[in-house]
């Protein structure tokens, strides 16, 4: 199965038990509405250093989940940091905060889904935490369980539910 040949209402039906599902306050942003890997999990709020430093690193169509605190005060990724996020390999990013340069990022091969846009970026300090598990929408996102996105919402498994090609 492709990475777009799926849907989340189907894979609810299939599997509903053994999936947490994410509370719908999410918008799309990417160029690809649907994606899908293995959850990388970030904690930071109104500082997006840490943001950077995991999509530099190299992936195979990984997930960042990043726990911005819901914050409407500024973005905490911009079109450069989705074109490392392509670069490197990463199939989406889950932002609980905002993003900006949003035209640009629905025109890139990543999801990309967040609460809102906001012009203003983040404070770059380097604070945060990394590799650990994070909660909002009604979902503890851990690092190493899988999550599936589409235009109907997100959903997380402790277990992969179908392979990338």
């Amino acid at each position: 199965m492709s990475q777009h040949q799926y849907k989340t209402a189907d894979l609810y039906d299939e599997h509903g038990e053994d999936l947490a599902i994410c509370e719908p306050v999410f918008r799309d942003y990417g160029g690809n509405t649907s994606f899908h890997g293995r959850v990388h999990t970030l904690k930071c709020f109104e500082d997006n250093s840490l943001v950077r430093q995991a999509l530099e690193q190299q992936v195979q169509g990984d997930v960042l989940v990043v726990d911005a605190g819901g914050s409407l005060r500024c973005a905490m990724l911009g079109d450069q940091l989705a074109t490392i996020a392509v670069d490197n390999g990463w199939s989406g990013i889950v932002m609980y905060g905002c993003i900006r340069d949003s035209a640009d990022i629905s025109n890139m091969p990543v999801g990309v889904k967040a609460l809102a846009t906001h012009p203003a970026k983040s404070k770059k300090q380097g604070a945060g935490e990394k590799d650990t598990p994070v909660s909002f929408c009604g979902v503890r996102f851990r690092p190493g369980v899988y999550l599936y996105a589409d235009s109907d919402g997100i959903v997380v498994s402790d277990s992969e539910l179908m392979r990338h090609d």
